[in-house]
C-alpha cells in the first residue's frame, strides 16, 4: 500500500527506519566501546585490578605550629586468593615472624570463602613494620598472590594529649553502615577525640591505580600507563589551641593522681591545656587495637575524659557565684561584716568553718574562704522580701547560675562533653514537697556542694568568666586553618546576668586569696611577679578523702590564662590544686619554673595519691 503524501510505501518506510534505528544503536556502541574508555573500564571489571593507594592523614599542630600528631609509614600485607599458588610457608612465616598455623588458618579461610571474595585483595596482616617489609619485598617473587599495600600510621612528637587527640582504627560493619558509601572494611577512621570529630577535614581522598590482569589472571602492567589512575588527596591539617609543651608539662603534674586540668585564655576562649588523669598514653593509640582491651577494662578509666565528661561538686569555688548574685540582688554590701564562730549555726545544725577572725567583709570572706559568710548571702538571695516566695527566689537565681554556663554544655567543639548539673525549683518540689522546703534545705548550695555538678572546664570558664570581668568566649580547641574556619560563635562574647561593675569585687578577693598574707587559704599558688588571683575549693566526698580545687588566672589586669585543677581525693583546695595551678600559671607566663619554686614542682611530681 502506497503513502500517495510521500510517494512511499509502507515496506519501505519501515526498512529506513530500522536502518536509522541501527545506525543510532551502532554510533552509540563506537562512542562507548572506542572512543570512551569510561565505560571500557566500568565493564572489565574482571580484567582490570583497582589498587587502593591511601592519602596521608592532616596533621594536628598546636597554637605555635609545633607537630602533635604526624604520621609514620607502615604497611598492610595483602593477599588475592585467585593468584595464589604453591608457596613456601614456612619461609613467608619466617619473615612475618608468625607461626605457620597463623598463615595456613588465614588460607583455610580465604579458601573457604573464595566466592564472596572473588578477584579482590584482602588483608593478610596489618601494620608491618618498615623493616619487616623490607625482608618481605626483597623475598616478593616467592610468595604469588601477596604484596604490600602502603599506609600512614599516627606519630606522637609531644609524648602527650592521648586522651585529647582520640584514636584512629579500622572501621567496623556498623561505622560503615553509618556512613554509608565513604567508607569500605579495611579503611581507617578517627573514632574519639580530634582524629573523630575532625574526621571529615583530616582523612583525606582514596585513590587508586588500575592494572591489567591477563587471561590467567596474573597483573600483567598499569592500565593505559596510568591514564585512569586517580591520585590519593592528602588530608587536610588542622591548628589546635593547645600548647604541646604546657599540655606535656600539665599531664606530668598529674600522674599518679586522679582527675583534671583545663587551661584557657580568657580573651579567646581557647584551651591552652586539657588533662584527663590518668591518661591515655600515646604510645597506646599508635598501637590501638593491641591495648584497646587493656584500656577499656582499667579500672582508673583512662578513656573516660574526666574534663569533660565527670561533674563534681565544685566546692567553695562556687561561693564566687552566690556574692555575685547576692550583690545584684542587693541583699548586702562589699562592706557587710558576718560573724563566724568556726561555723555558721541554725536550729540544732552547724556548717563548719575553720578557726578566722571575725567578723569579717565580702573581700575577706573570698579571702579566708569563710561558710559561715556565705551561708548569710545564700539565705538572704533566697529570703528576699522582693520575692512572694523562697521559690520564686530561688527559680532566679537559678537563672543568674545558669548564666554562667553553668547546667549545661557549654558547647565546646570536645566530643562527649557533659551538661553537669543545676539544680531546679521542680526538682526541689518533688524531692520535698511543692512548697514544703526553705532556704535552711538547700543551704549546701552555699559553699557548692549538695546536687551542683561542675564539669572542669565549667570552673575553667567560670574562672575566664571573671577574669573577663563578666562574660566568656566558649571554649574551644581548634583555630582558623587554611581549608577550615571556626564557627563565629566561637568569637562572640557570653555576658552573664550580673552586672559587670561587680566583678572587681570578686576579682580582689581572689588577688587576696593568693597575696593577701594571714589568714589567705590560696598562699601555696603565690608566684612573685604574676599577680595570681584564685579561689581554693575542698568538694566533701562521701566516699573517702575530700577533693582538692582550685581555680586562678593571672595576671590580675591583663589575664593571659585561667586555670581550674580538680584533684580527686586530693584534700583540701591549698594542698594540691593550687601548687599544681600556680606551676602551670608560671610555666605559661615565664616559659620555666622559678629556682625557689622547684621544691614545689618537685613535691607535686614526686608524689602519688593513694586511691
Amino acid at each position: 500500500m502506497k503513502d500517495y503524501r510521500t510517494g512511499m510505501s509502507r515496506h519501505a518506510r519501515l526498512t529506513i527506519g530500522v536502518i536509522v534505528a541501527a545506525a543510532i544503536l551502532l554510533g552509540k556502541l563506537f562512542g562507548i566501546q572506542i572512543v570512551n574508555d569510561k565505560y571500557k573500564i566500568n565493564a572489565d571489571n574482571n580484567a582490570l585490578v583497582y589498587s587502593v593507594v591511601y592519602p596521608t592523614r592532616g596533621l594536628i599542630y598546636d597554637r605555635n605550629d609545633k607537630v602533635l600528631v604526624s604520621n609514620d609509614m607502615a604497611y598492610d600485607l595483602m593477599v588475592t586468593p585467585s593468584e595464589t599458588g604453591a608457596f613456601d610457608t614456612l619461609a613467608l612465616a619466617g619473615i612475618l615472624d608468625v607461626e605457620p598455623g597463623f598463615i595456613r588458618e588465614r588460607m583455610k579461610e580465604y579458601r573457604e570463602n573464595r566466592r564472596s571474595i572473588g578477584f579482590r585483595s584482602v588483608v593478610f596482616m596489618k601494620k608491618l613494620t618498615p623493616e619487616k617489609y623490607a625482608l618481605f619485598a626483597e623475598q616478593e617473587y616467592r610468595f604469588p598472590g601477596f604484596h604490600g599495600q602502603a599506609r600512614t600510621i599516627r606519630k606522637y612528637p609531644f609524648e602527650a594529649g592521648g586522651s585529647l587527640f582520640g584514636y584512629v582504627s579500622e572501621v567496623d560493619a556498623d561505622y560503615i553502615k553509618r556512613h554509608e558509601g565513604e567508607y569500605k572494611s579495611g579503611d581507617y577512621a578517627g573514632k574519639t577525640g580530634i582524629e573523630g570529630r575532625y574526621e571529615n577535614i583530616l582523612r583525606g581522598q582514596k585513590g587508586y591505580k588500575v592494572y591489567l590482569r591477563n587471561a590467567h589472571n596474573k597483573i600483567e602492567s598499569s592500565y593505559k600507563d596510568g591514564e585512569y589512575d586517580r591520585p590519593a588527596i592528602p588530608g587536610n591539617d588542622i591548628k589546635t589551641t593547645i600548647d604541646g609543651y604546657l599540655q606535656q608539662y600539665s599531664e606530668k603534674l598529674m600522674d599518679g593522681k586522679r582527675g583534671s586540668i583545663v587551661a584557657i585564655e580568657p580573651s579567646s576562649g581557647e584551651i591552652l591545656a586539657l588533662v584527663s588523669s590518668p591518661c591515655i598514653k600515646v604510645g597506646q593509640l599508635a598501637d590501638i587495637g593491641s591495648h584497646y582491651n587493656e584500656m577499656i577494662t582499667d579500672p582508673s578509666k583512662p578513656m573516660f575524659n574526666r574534663a569533660v565528661q565527670s561533674f563534681y561538686p565544685p566546692g567553695s569555688i562556687f561561693k564566687l557565684i552566690n556574692g555575685l548574685i547576692g550583690l545584684q540582688e542587693g541583699v548586702f554590701t562589699p562592706a557587710t561584716k558576718y560573724p563566724c564562730t568556726e561555723g555558721y549555726h541554725f536550729g540544732n545544725n552547724t556548717v563548719g568553718c575553720h578557726s578566722h577572725e571575725s567578723p569579717i567583709n565580702f573581700t575577706e570572706a573570698i579571702k579566708m574562704s569563710c561558710n559561715s559568710y556565705f551561708c548569710y548571702v545564700f539565705r538572704a538571695i533566697l529570703e528576699n522580701p522582693s520575692y512572694p516566695s523562697v521559690q520564686a527566689a530561688f527559680g532566679q537565681w537559678e537563672k543568674y547560675t545558669r548564666s554562667f554556663g553553668l547546667g549545661a554544655a557549654l558547647g565546646s567543639d570536645i566530643p562527649s562533653e557533659t551538661s553537669g548539673n543545676v539544680p531546679t525549683v521542680q526538682y526541689y518540689d518533688r524531692l520535698y514537697g511543692k512548697n514544703r522546703w526553705r532556704a535552711t534545705t538547700v543551704l549546701s548550695l552555699a559553699i557548692g556542694q549538695g546536687e551542683l555538678g561542675l564539669t572542669p572546664l565549667h570552673m575553667a570558664n567560670l574562672c575566664a568568666t571573671v577574669a573577663n570581668r563578666g562574660y566568656y568566649l566558649t571554649p574551644h580547641l581548634i583555630k582558623d586553618s587554611p581549608g577550615y574556619n571556626i564557627d563565629d560563635k566561637y568569637r562572640q562574647r557570653n555576658y552573664t546576668l550580673i552586672d559587670t561593675s561587680l566583678f572587681p569585687l570578686v576579682v580582689e578577693g581572689m588577688y587576696q586569696a593568693v597575696n593577701g598574707g594571714k589568714g589567705a587559704t590560696a598562699q601555696t599558688a603565690a608566684v612573685k611577679g604574676l599577680d595570681i588571683c584564685g579561689k581554693t575549693g575542698t568538694a566533701e566526698n562521701p566516699h573517702g578523702e575530700d577533693h582538692s580545687v582550685f581555680i586562678c588566672f593571672a595576671p590580675k589586669d591583663d589575664p593571659k590564662i585561667a586555670v581550674a585543677v580538680y584533684v580527686e581525693n586530693g584534700g583540701w583546695g591549698g594542698a594540691w590544686a593550687a601548687p599544681i595551678a600556680s606551676l602551670v600559671v608560671e610555666k605559661y607566663l615565664n616559659g620555666a619554673i622559678s629556682p625557689e619554686r622547684e621544691s614545689v614542682e618537685k613535691m607535686v611530681t614526686g608524689k602519688e595519691i593513694a586511691y
